[in-house]
């Protein structure tokens, strides 16, 4: 079943802060256990955070939300459009009971159309171990590995960048599938 996904609007969708907060805190602890430690999934997220931190992150970015048949938050992506390097996706989480249904698949796809709009030449990340394997099946390649302290635990990730458009011989513009 696929989820519905809605572009993100302060005025709008700010009520569904408290519902990220959730996703993205019970995405990060099911890693315990698998790619991660526990001690690592507190360390990125030992509670959830508040509303207003969503709202305001939320505000200053672009973001899709996925949404469930009853209006319910599942996923959602964040794309920085003005801190660092624009097109970089900065969040990407699916609660645990919605992962594997191609939801994520989705919210990347939104955002690469979202960048060719922009002309965007490409987007980056940087992928958890976990999701690594989603962004590889959706043209991202890995660039190089990262290491990011937090509390005392090192967190392992992945640089990687899509390529939108390519130029051609012939000077024509493609764009990457």
């Amino acid at each position: 079943m696929a989820a519905t996904l809605v572009l993100y609007s302060h005025a709008q969708h700010r009520h569904f802060a408290a519902e990220v907060s959730l996703v993205y805190h019970q995405s990060v602890q099911s890693l315990a256990g698998g790619f991660y430690s526990t001690a690592q999934c507190n360390a990125w997220s030992r509670a959830p955070r508040s509303e207003k931190y969503w709202q305001l992150r939320l505000r200053h970015s672009t973001a899709w939300l996925a949404l469930d048949s009853g209006d319910h938050c599942i996923g959602f992506v964040q794309v920085e459009r003005q801190y660092g390097e624009a097109g970089y996706i900065s969040c990407l989480y699916v609660l645990p009971s919605w992962q594997r249904r191609g939801i994520a698949a989705q919210l990347i796809t939104t955002v690469k159309l979202w960048a060719l709009q922009q002309a965007l030449p490409r987007l980056s990340t940087h992928a958890s171990m976990q999701s690594k394997t989603v962004f590889e099946r959706q043209g991202f390649r890995s660039h190089h590995r990262c290491y990011q302290e937090k509390s005392g635990q090192q967190l392992t990730s992945f640089l990687m960048y899509c390529p939108l458009v390519e130029k051609l011989a012939d000077n024509k513009v493609a764009t990457s599938t």
